[in-house]
């Protein structure tokens, strides 16, 4: 069964001597509002990465495919759902599309989470995702560094006229010996942060969830990409990204004494979500001026401000249970008001 909660979720992302999202129409450089200098993190580089988990750690399971991948063609995805829903590839009838959109959510695990376009071939019909990310925003100002770097080696000149038949290893053994040794290195660029710590907000909306089928298992699925998705996304040039623990959740259970009303709340929630947010308070030490780790922050949130019929969670580790409530108690970084 669908989830029958609305969520609330925030995390908070660190980058170490990296570029965490670069801008190609600038040179590559970390992406940042040009007005307050914040850096930020687009939320489709995060649903890349999550999707990205998602296709490792789920390989092979039924229901846990990704759709978007990687130089792919998404149309023989959408062929394929309707293929498995018996429908003919050229069927645009409302039955035949929602028919081909309901076997594509119970296909792909992003298309049930994130959503999708599916009508850009043989029509599926659009898909709108119960979870939504913001970007994420860095806490403080960032200072992107570009800076030159060496490459020991070199590739053919510009000036060369050889035809690719004659580009043997004997042809390019004789190219390196009659080059100088200057011309045999080039150089280049690298653009980075030496730190920045990043927030980031999600939605879950439990009415959209009913409509794809997203589930508690895809729940659990998603917050367990979201603290693992940068264990597996290493590069030269991301540096040190991680996802520092705990996620902070909040989940929506209702008031009413009467059941039936009760779940209704749970399902259109208890409280703005921008009024769950303002709980969590984030903000440097007093005796920093250049912070350069999540620990030079004082993160804390008010549970005691906690509007009634919201609980308030915390997930440590990726395969662990969420702590509904109380802050788990190996952590040293987010304390309770």
């Amino acid at each position: 069964m669908a989830i029958g909660n609305r969520y609330e979720f925030m995390f908070f992302i660190q980058c170490v001597n990296g570029n965490p999202n670069g801008d190609p129409d600038m040179g590559n450089t970390p992406r940042m509002d040009p007005e307050d200098m914040h850096g930020y993190i687009t939320d489709v580089a995060i649903k890349r990465r999550i999707r990205n988990y998602i296709q490792t750690a789920f390989e092979g399971q039924d229901g846990m495919s990704i759709i978007m991948q990687n130089a792919t063609n998404i149309n023989k995805f959408i062929a394929k759902a309707k293929e498995n829903a018996g429908v003919d590839f050229a069927a645009k009838d409302k039955d035949s599309i929602y028919a081909a959109r309901k076997e594509a959510c119970s296909m792909f695990y992003d298309v049930r989470t994130f959503g999708a376009v599916l009508s850009t071939g043989p029509n599926a019909g659009q898909v709108r995702g119960p979870v939504q990310l913001t970007f994420a925003k860095s806490i403080d100002p960032i200072l992107p560094l570009d800076i030159s770097i060496t490459r020991m080696a070199a590739t053919l000149p510009k000036s060369d006229k050889a035809k690719d038949e004659e580009k043997t290893v004997a042809y390019y053994e004789e190219v390196e010996k009659n080059t100088p040794e200057d011309e045999l290195r080039t150089m280049g660029r690298k653009q980075f942060l030496p730190y920045g710590l990043y927030e980031a907000r999600g939605f879950i909306s439990a009415n959209l969830a009913a409509e794809t089928g997203f589930d508690e298992s895809d729940l659990k699925a998603l917050f367990e990409a979201i603290l693992n998705m940068y264990e597996h996304d290493r590069s030269a040039s991301k540096g040190e990204m991680s996802v520092i623990s705990p996620l902070i959740i909040f989940k929506h259970v209702g008031t009413d004494t009467d059941e039936t009303q009760r779940k209704r709340q749970a399902k259109l929630g208890c409280a703005p979500a921008h009024k769950l947010f303002e709980l969590v308070d984030i903000a440097k030490k007093e005796n920093i001026e250049l912070p350069r780790s999540y620990r030079d922050y004082d993160c804390s949130i008010k549970l005691s401000a906690l509007p009634t019929g919201v609980e308030a969670g915390f997930l440590d580790t990726p395969y662990g249970e969420i702590s509904w409530g109380t802050i788990p108690e190996d952590n040293d970084w987010l304390i309770a008001k």
